[in-house]
């Protein structure tokens, strides 16, 4: 399934314990074609961008980095499966590695915030 994300914003609905977004980080999403980038920033997170791309499928890869609370700078890589909720929502599962520090993996939930 392929969704246009162009001005769509997300909320986190989960995500693991060693990831730096929490219920307070909100997400903008954009898109041009199959290019994708969002800024995100709340809770711990100072600021932050993705960048990457949505392939046929639907499904999204993309790099990311933020700059946290204690003003470290992280990095990471992500893989992003989006699906359409029974309530009509974006729902977007994604599967995420750090880049920096330990080079942990984890998943983490993010769904559409309607106004």
């Amino acid at each position: 399934m392929r969704l246009n994300l162009e001005g769509k914003v997300f909320k986190p609905l989960s995500n693991s314990s060693n990831g730096e977004v929490s219920e307070s980080t909100t997400f903008e999403y954009h898109q041009t074609g199959e290019i994708i980038f969002a800024y995100y920033s709340g809770g711990g997170i100072l600021q932050g961008h993705l960048l990457g791309r949505m392939f046929a499928d639907g499904h999204l890869e993309f790099s990311y980095h933020h700059l946290n609370d204690a003003l470290e700078i992280m990095t990471g890589n992500c893989t992003t499966y989006p699906e359409v909720g029974s309530d009509g929502r974006i729902i977007l599962h994604e599967k995420w590695q750090w880049t920096c520090r330990d080079f942990s993996k984890g998943e983490s939930v993010l769904i559409e915030v309607r106004p």
